[in-house]
């Protein structure tokens, strides 16, 4: 594949402004800071702001190149400077880019019926497509293949485009999100599910038991076939901040062959929200525990609300961050992590989408949740974030606002 000249040089020069601020002593300042956070040491609470709005204001960034290729990498160069400038969040720039392995994987062979609103973000509603004396055998065991010739074809693009500008490193599997409930009950449905649960428990077992042997073998061809990476360093951990760690990879790691013990690994079963701490162990936690035990770091939870819930998951092997969503009392879920976990604080996201932006009221929601956790190993991360009202600027003053907060509770 052959770029243009021109859009060569537009793509290097974006490149090389991301080079110059990957070189700032602060990324490494930042980096120091996670690498302790991550070692459960009492730091400033580090900030992440995950911006999900492009649909809304994707015209604040102005391509200029014509080929498509190129085009791909000006707006992830873009956004990325973008971010940057407008966001000074901790988040950390590296005068790195990734080169896709390309992996190839057969799926559990079972689709979806749901029933959607007109509005994009409407919530679903699941209809069964798993008849009441469903086999889960007919899951089949996965299949994983790797194009080996046309990851070396990419990646030596790559090495071309950024010559001299920023490093070029092939990246495989470097992230795990393990949620089977979440996915079963899509196929089940969702008052199905849970009836199931009370009326039938051993036929839902064997689907949960059946579901965790499929990802158990994805993993496992992963690793012997050579295309998991370490994620010890400038990428994120589940929903949560970054993953710097010095604990990851293990001291016998050969510096190729990457297995899951190598790696941070991530659970969650959000739509048990309003289960039971007890059904929550019996139908998840029970199989997650035997993926998450693989992996050399392990991360728990999502939207759900754990403050009830943190006691089952110190069953969880080598728990070290454990996510806090909008819907928790921050205070009952401080004083159940202490600083025996990260807690990964989650604000609600509406804040930046409310009719009209009240600064105040975003500071104030913050400042009590850092108050009731400030005995913690503190993250905030502001992510799901559907709608800033066109108003992009609405993001910027939200994360001003956090990284000032965040200093005073230092």
């Amino acid at each position: 594949m052959s770029i243009p000249e021109k859009d060569l040089k537009i793509v290097r020069d974006l490149a090389k402004k991301i080079a110059e601020i990957s070189a700032l002593p602060e990324q490494k300042e930042k980096a120091e800071l996670w690498y302790k956070l991550n070692s459960l040491e009492r730091v400033r609470p580090m900030i992440i702001l995950q911006n999900g709005t492009w649909h809304e204001t994707g015209d604040e960034i102005k391509l200029e190149a014509e080929d498509g290729f190129a085009r791909q990498h000006e707006w992830s160069l873009r956004a990325t400077l973008y971010h940057w400038k407008n966001m000074p969040d901790d988040t950390v720039y590296e005068a790195k880019i990734y080169s896709p392995i390309f992996i190839s994987g057969t799926d559990m062979g079972i689709g979806t019926n749901a029933t959607r609103p007109d509005h994009v973000f409407g919530a679903a509603k699941y209809n069964s497509v798993i008849s009441d004396d469903a086999d889960p055998n007919i899951i089949p065991m996965p299949t994983v293949t790797v194009d080996w010739d046309a990851t070396e074809k990419h990646y030596q693009q790559l090495c071309e485009i950024y010559d001299g500008i920023l490093t070029v490193e092939k990246r495989g599997v470097a992230g795990h999100w393990f949620s089977m409930v979440d996915t079963f009950i899509q196929w089940r449905g969702l008052e199905n599910t849970f009836t199931d649960m009370i009326d039938r428990p051993k036929w839902v077992h064997a689907w949960m038991q059946r579901m965790t042997d499929w990802a158990l073998s994805n993993l496992d061809q992963y690793e012997k076939l050579g295309v998991l990476s370490l994620n010890n360093g400038n990428v994120g951990v589940g929903p949560g901040g970054l993953a710097f760690t010095n604990e990851l990879p293990q001291k016998d790691f050969d510096g190729t062959h990457v297995r899951p013990i190598d790696q941070w690994g991530h659970a969650t079963t959000q739509i048990f929200s309003e289960v039971s701490p007890a059904m929550h162990e019996e139908f998840a936690l029970r199989y997650e525990k035997q993926f998450l035990s693989r992996f050399g770091l392990t991360s728990y939870g999502c939207c759900e609300p754990l403050d009830k819930k943190v006691n089952i998951l110190r069953s969880i092997p080598r728990l070290r961050r454990i996510s806090m969503s909008p819907w928790v009392d921050p205070e009952r879920g401080a004083n159940e992590i202490k600083k025996d976990y990260i807690f990964s604080y989650k604000p609600n996201p509406a804040i930046i989408g409310m009719e009209k932006w009240d600064g105040d009221l975003a500071r104030k929601i913050l400042k009590d949740a850092l108050d009731k956790s400030k005995d913690c190993v503190v993250e905030v991360i502001m992510k799901d974030l559907h709608s800033c009202r066109k108003e992009p600027w609405r993001m910027w003053e939200w994360v001003k606002m956090a990284k000032q907060l965040a200093e005073e509770y230092a």
